[in-house]
């Protein structure tokens, strides 16, 4: 029987999207249901089961069903604990907590899209815990990105492997320092690095290094936001000629892919009867052709700059109520279209 420690929580999203232009799609994103258990007082197990999407079609574009967590912690000392499992790749701010009502915006910020790839998971095992005052780690080893399936859109996206039979020849290293020891501060640096290439291997590795910095400040109705994020991709060059010869088409990888926002957030209603009100306005830019091999030119269209605005209605801390309107543009004579959205999201 379950133990009575056992605890069931979980989140759900849903969104209206309408860009310019176009009709307005309806989708029902993420349902996920997240299982804890205290085994000990030493171990402690968490798991999370994502349906993204509404519908998993086998063989055809549709949802996906996805195991984003099921680790162990084992807990020895507030300075040092040892986690193994499927962990959350600890890089940036939306990765490790993406709940709908704690972020501002409909979608997740393109630079959590588009350069770190949100929600990115893989099998693995590492270390965290809290040192001296107010600040805390995690560091893992842990099966690194497929760079066959890396592409000029969507840069490393694609690549991760999500611990389906994943490739480990050769591990990834991965880890965040933040500090917290300032009332409504957190600030931290990650970063994350894998030999990607064991598609390649003997003619060839591909090395992907990710290093990210972040911040994020609260004080009374007051929230900000930034953060900067840089992908470089070693051997890209190779990379593209090989999928040239492959499928006839290059890739077109970039060397280096970057991207950062900056967003501020106030409540301009605070303690209603009918919960709070937060208006906020978000700048970004990402870029996944930031640097291109030589030889090979970058797409202008994904040198992207976004302004997004908005409000967030919360009747009740754990639900979101959310409207916004991105203006898209980028650096290719075809205008990006503008998007307006609403979203839905609440947790359990």
């Amino acid at each position: 029987a379950p133990s009575p420690a056992t605890g069931l929580s979980g989140y759900m999203d849903f969104h209206y999207n309408k860009p310019q232009f176009r009709d307005g799609i309806l989708d029902f994103h993420p349902f996920v249901l997240l299982v804890t258990q205290r085994v000990s007082d030493r171990i402690r197990f968490v798991a999370e089961l994502e349906l993204e999407h509404a519908v998993v079609e086998g063989l055809q574009e549709g949802g996906e069903l996805e195991l984003e967590q099921a680790y162990l912690d084992f807990l020895f000392t507030r300075g040092f604990n040892v986690r193994a499992g499927m962990v959350l790749v600890p890089v940036g701010i939306i990765n490790e907590r993406h709940e709908p009502p704690v972020f501002y915006g409909v979608e997740r910020p393109l630079v959590d899209t588009v350069i770190v790839p949100t929600t990115w998971f893989e099998p693995g095992a590492g270390v965290h815990g809290e040192i001296g005052r107010g600040w805390r780690y995690r560091a893992y080893v842990m099966a690194p990105l497929n760079a066959a399936e890396f592409n000029a859109d969507e840069g490393i996206r694609n690549g991760r492997q999500k611990g389906s039979e994943a490739n480990a020849g050769r591990v990834a290293l991965t880890g965040r320092l933040e500090y917290v020891g300032y009332p409504g501060l957190t600030a931290g640096v990650s970063f994350w690095s894998g030999r990607s290439g064991f598609e390649f291997r003997p003619l060839f590795d591909v090395p992907v290094h990710v290093a990210e910095a972040d911040a994020r400040y609260s004080r009374d109705r007051l929230e900000l936001r930034g953060q900067f994020a840089h992908v470089s991709i070693e051997n890209a060059d190779q990379l593209n000629d090989l999928g040239l010869l492959r499928t006839g088409v290059s890739p077109n990888v970039a060397r280096a892919l970057r991207g950062f926002y900056l967003e501020g957030g106030y409540r301009v209603i605070s303690g209603a009867r009918f919960g709070d009100l937060g208006v906020f306005t978000r700048y970004e830019n990402v870029d996944t052709q930031f640097r291109m091999p030589a030889g090979y030119l970058p797409l202008e269209e994904f040198d992207r700059d976004a302004w997004v605005m908005g409000l967030t209605l919360w009747p009740d801390p754990d639900v979101a109520i959310k409207f916004d309107y991105t203006i898209l543009r980028n650096r290719s004579p075809f205008a990006a279209p503008n998007v307006v959205s609403a979203g839905l999201g609440w947790w359990f």
